[in-house]
């Protein structure tokens, strides 16, 4: 059986809002979660940092100046906090037997500048085969000491060329720069469909659209400012569609999910025909 994936991003593509501000900002005392923000964009424009090694940086140094270094079992409890929009629970069993129906085995992967941690406590990390997002790296205590991984939005990339390879481990960078053609690639960028929320995932909407695939932006109905920017993403010609964050059965994210199968279904066909013929 052929594969095809479905790429996330996370924060409010698949959970209503970032998943720092459910309990770990707010833990911090921050009235509102801009005021850390705001904090964040300051120490990167002052010293010309990347701004998701700032957030990494900022939040280790406001755990450890209140005492309470952060631990990877932190994250894990956090994960559990996550508010996921409706229909995700079940999105991924409906959409896998559709796709089965289809001929394709979906899988399901994560590009995230949030925390790898964090994703995975929360109740679907079951669900993704592999799960790309910042993490620190811990001393002999536990606690959090330096970023291990940062992905930012033009990092996110590579993971696209990783999935699309099949070369998975984030440490394998000799097989992922090997030539190889693209009809032999494992899942072929006219499989893929990439599904977020915002500017910073411009880079991996447009890579996959170029290449073939579908981007779909998502945005929470409650946010004008939300709406606004998905209609921008199209405007630009960054994503292909644009849909309300709902994933529950029937909702109109699913029923353009399953049409994209149906046309990468009649694809693969009029491919197969084509090979055949030469």
């Amino acid at each position: 059986m052929k594969k095809a994936a479905i790429l996330y991003d996370f924060d409010k593509t698949l959970c209503t809002k970032d998943m720092q501000e459910y309990s770990l900002i707010p833990a911090l005392g921050y009235e509102s979660p801009s005021d850390f923000w705001d904090e964040v964009t300051e120490i990167s424009v002052r010293n010309r940092m990347d701004g998701i090694s700032a957030y990494l940086y900022l939040l280790a140094k406001k755990y450890e100046e209140a005492g309470n270094p952060l631990r990877k079992e932190m994250f894990t409890e956090i994960g559990r906090d996550i508010i996921l929009y409706n229909g995700v629970d079940t999105w991924f069993r409906r959409i896998n037997e559709y796709g089965r129906k289809a001929g394709f085995l979906i899988e399901h992967y994560i590009i995230s500048s949030g925390m790898s941690e964090i994703i995975k406590g929360c109740s679907i990390a079951d669900q993704f085969r592999k799960i790309y997002a910042c993490r620190y790296y811990y001393d002999e205590d536990g606690n959090a000491v330096w970023p291990a991984q940062v992905v930012n939005y033009t990092t996110k990339t590579q993971y696209i060329f990783r999935i699309n390879k099949q070369v998975l481990n984030e440490n394998n960078d000799n097989e992922l720069n090997d030539y190889v053609p693209a009809e032999q690639r494992p899942i072929p960028f006219s499989r893929m469909i990439y599904i977020a929320d915002g500017i910073t995932d411009i880079p991996c909407m447009k890579l996959v659209k170029e290449y073939g695939g579908k981007a779909i932006a998502v945005y929470n109905e409650t946010s004008q400012k939300a709406e606004e920017t998905a209609r921008k993403l199209i405007r630009d010609g960054r994503a292909n569609y644009m849909v309300r964050a709902d994933y529950s059965e029937n909702s109109d994210m699913e029923c353009l999910m399953k049409l994209i199968i149906d046309h990468m279904k009649a694809d693969d066909r009029l491919s197969d025909l084509e090979g055949k013929c030469r």
